[in-house]
């Protein structure tokens, strides 16, 4: 007989299987384009780099090659470094949330931002979906030869902290943000 943990763990597994980690596509412009809304109503739209806004709105298949550039490493602003974007969609057709893969680190990443970043939208937080996304881009980080990463997260954002620490980050440091109050804790994981 099982329990209900073990039951409730079997359909969170089931329903698991229908996420994929996928490469943004214009096939879901419309679905992307209502998580952004999302965000700009909680007021959350920092999450977006604005300047992206309008092509985002206006240009969606140019700002799909934009992110494609990025994880090439074409056209980069001064100071940054490739970055893979994925999508976390459920059933081919809900984008959930996105995370950002940094090939590599500059010394402004290791102080904050990592090798990850990811998001959940608002109306999808807390089901367990910011574990998930952060378990299959280590996997994608694996994949491009990495062996180990650093996460960063404010040390108040404890959705964040538990988030890493299931994926078996260690905490390595926390210091301030220069010029700031804000405390940011660094953990490192090994692939």
């Amino acid at each position: 007989m099982w329990s209900y943990s073990a039951m409730h763990h079997q359909k969170f597994n089931d329903f698991s299987k229908m996420l994929e980690l996928i490469n943004p596509t214009c096939d879901l412009h419309s679905e992307f384009i209502d998580m952004v809304a999302e965000y700009q109503e909680r007021g959350e739209s920092r999450l977006f780099d604005q300047t992206n806004l309008p092509l985002i709105q206006e240009n969606f298949s140019a700002y799909i090659q934009y992110l494609e550039n990025n994880s090439k490493g074409i056209n980069l602003k001064p100071g940054f470094v490739p970055a893979t974007t994925f999508w976390l969609v459920a059933q081919r057709k809900l984008i959930l949330g996105e995370s950002q893969l940094r090939h590599w680190l500059v010394p402004n990443l290791e102080h904050r931002g990592g090798h990850i970043g990811y998001m959940i939208r608002p109306l999808q937080r807390s089901k367990g979906y910011g574990t998930q996304i952060l378990a299959m881009t280590l996997e994608k980080a694996s994949n491009i030869g990495l062996s180990r990463v650093l996460l960063t997260c404010n040390q108040d954002n404890l959705a964040s902290a538990r988030i890493i620490q299931k994926n078996q980050g260690k905490l390595a440091s926390e210091g301030f943000l220069e010029n700031s109050d804000t405390v940011i804790s660094r953990y490192w994981i090994d692939l």
